[in-house]
């Protein structure tokens, strides 16, 4: 019998604290308590050589359902298109016109958040999204 196993979905970004952000808005995911021991972030960070404050942030599904977002620095830039993305799922059921603006409305909420709208794919039933995030990563709203 196949085991299902948990797991994560890893960014290499510039700034893992905004970038995790970002997403938890997007998402509705929340930024996890800080490491034990510590009364806050700023404290944790604090505690940790200078070359490592800042290296990484997560964020995860409130309900334990999704997996655990993790966020990790690294010193070159996005160079190509991702191999892997993310599709908010926002028009799960809906057809035609009625997926159509229940994507809109989506993407109308996540510009102001940094979000940019690449394009909209409408085939008078099916609709995609395709958008950036704050780092430029691809993600879809469909």
């Amino acid at each position: 019998m196949p085991r299902i196993r948990k797991f994560q979905v890893t960014f290499d970004c510039a700034e893992p604290e905004r970038l995790a952000r970002f997403w938890c808005e997007v998402l509705g995911y929340v930024v996890p308590p800080p490491p034990e021991g510590f009364d806050t972030w700023d404290d944790y960070w604090s505690a940790q050589p200078p070359e490592r404050r800042g290296a990484w942030f997560a964020c995860a599904d409130p309900t334990g359902v999704g997996p655990r977002l993790f966020f990790q620095r690294v010193p070159e830039g996005k160079a190509a298109k991702n191999r892997v993305h993310l599709d908010v799922r926002v028009g799960t059921g809906l057809v035609g016109a009625e997926r159509l603006a229940a994507l809109d409305a989506e993407r109308v909420r996540l510009v102001p958040l940094g979000a940019v709208h690449v394009r909209t794919l409408y085939d008078g039933n099916d609709a995609c999204i395709p958008m950036l995030d704050i780092e430029g990563n691809e993600f879809c709203i469909d």
